[in-house]
């Protein structure tokens, strides 16, 4: 299958696997870019050195493309993105922040750009900031996302119709149908997060990964809108979170809270308890764990069948 999508990473089939934070290192990302989709390392959970040691094994574990997955709002960006240059990746996906800030710097070193949003607003602001594509997120996603809580469903159409530069899908999307109906509604290309999180490769905490199978519609819920929205399992973290809110807190007060590490703590170390525990809704159609190649062929495997199915309606 090749597209828009295919042709500027240089993929077999056009699915990004997302670059999450605790679930997306080197094992993961390597094994996508085998499967013929594009693997992301993701940064966000990775002091500069330990980003460095992912790349290199994953260049050793792959001779296909992969990229890394870079929130911006870090302090010790500029030493990620100077270490992502010197170690000659190729693709990198921002997200949480400015696309204007880096876009320019990274292209000129030969970098293909790819910008998260989850507004139309800020699709049309990344596309004018230069980004070779924008990955539209809804509201479904797990991790941190939207405040407006647009569905996928309802934004890929919309920033469609006003974008002029390949557009990704994202937020519950697990499955062939759904890559399919994501397309037809006009994206290139789909990327995917929570399927990946229970795959033999992720690095998520074994017991967090049979969470995310156990799942059930309803699990998850988006939360702490004040600080960062962010999709988690209700787990006690989250109850905890929901008492506080009903005693009118302030930002202070949720951040004294919230401490550090709460997502590692959960998602990586398996405190299930008090850790936070990001997944995407799309975590009710997840139940099993498997290894990345039979995630990837399974899906396309589908999205041909549905394909086929739905040109003879």
């Amino acid at each position: 299958m090749q597209n828009k999508i295919t042709t500027l990473f240089n993929i077999k089939h056009p699915i990004i696997q997302a670059g999450m934070i605790w679930n997306s290192g080197w094992r993961l990302a390597s094994a996508a870019s085998n499967s013929g989709i594009l693997g992301l390392i993701g940064a966000g959970s990775m002091y500069p050195e330990v980003l460095r040691a992912h790349i290199q094994k994953c260049k050793k574990a792959t001779s296909l493309p992969f990229g890394v997955n870079v929130p911006m709002l870090y302090p010790n960006i500029q030493e990620i993105m100077d270490i992502i240059v010197e170690e000659g990746v190729k693709i990198v996906f921002t997200s949480a922040g400015n696309p204007k800030t880096w876009t320019k710097w990274l292209q000129d070193q030969g970098i293909i750009v790819v910008h998260v949003v989850s507004s139309v607003k800020f699709a049309l602001k990344a596309q004018e900031a230069g980004v070779d594509a924008v990955v539209a997120e809804g509201f479904e996603a797990g991790g941190h996302n939207g405040r407006d809580e647009t569905t996928t469903l309802t934004l890929i159409p919309m920033v469609k119709e006003q974008l002029q530069i390949p557009l990704i899908a994202a937020g519950g999307i697990a499955t062939g149908k759904a890559m399919l109906a994501c397309m037809i509604l006009g994206a290139d290309g789909v990327q995917v997060g929570s399927r990946f999180v229970a795959s033999e490769e992720s690095s998520a905490h074994q017991a967090f990964k049979q969470v995310v199978v156990d799942a059930k519609e309803g699990d998850t819920q988006l939360t702490l809108k004040e600080l960062a929205p962010v999709r988690l399992v209700k787990n006690k973290f989250y109850n905890d979170v929901q008492e506080l809110y009903k005693t009118a807190p302030t930002l202070e007060q949720l951040k004294e809270f919230l401490g550090r590490a709460r997502a590692k703590k959960g998602m990586f170390e398996g405190d299930l308890e008090e850790g936070e525990l990001e997944i995407g809704q799309i975590a009710g159609l997840i139940h099993d764990i498997k290894p990345v190649a039979e995630i990837v062929k399974e899906m396309i495997e589908e999205f041909e069948t549905a394909k086929a199915s739905v040109s003879i309606i």
